[in-house]
């Protein structure tokens, strides 16, 4: 059972834009924290940010502070990171994931996860 899908990503060239979706289950929506993390070719997979469940507590990491911005509409089961002034650097497998635990950021504490969605940025 799907619990987290992610769409939304693509190619893209550097200053660019992109939201990312995080489609979850009414069950899944319930977690105290969502948040996406990334991955890139030779690389750990790192935590880039998170948002509590009434959305009132968000944050990013550094490399993406001032461009990237997580939100959630309960309405619609969803949650999305808009991305913008992309850069090469930002080329990865983008993933959202759920926890239980408030404020939650190691990958550890996450139990349920999507299935990814790449996001090339490159002119």
């Amino acid at each position: 059972q799907v619990q987290l899908a992610e769409s939304g990503g693509g190619l893209v060239q550097p200053g660019g834009s992109l939201r990312l979706s995080c489609a979850a289950s009414e069950r899944t929506l319930s977690a105290n924290t969502f948040a996406w993390f990334r991955q890139a070719p030779g690389k750990e997979r790192e935590f880039i940010g998170g948002i509590s469940r009434d959305g009132k507590s968000r944050n990013t990491v550094n490399s993406v502070k001032g461009r990237f911005a997580i939100s959630r509409d309960n309405a619609k089961n969803t949650v999305y990171l808009q991305m913008n002034s992309l850069k090469p650097e930002d080329t990865a497998l983008y993933y959202c994931a759920a926890s239980s635990i408030a404020g939650a950021i190691a990958e550890e504490f996450f139990n349920s996860w999507g299935q990814g969605t790449q996001v090339t940025v490159s002119s």
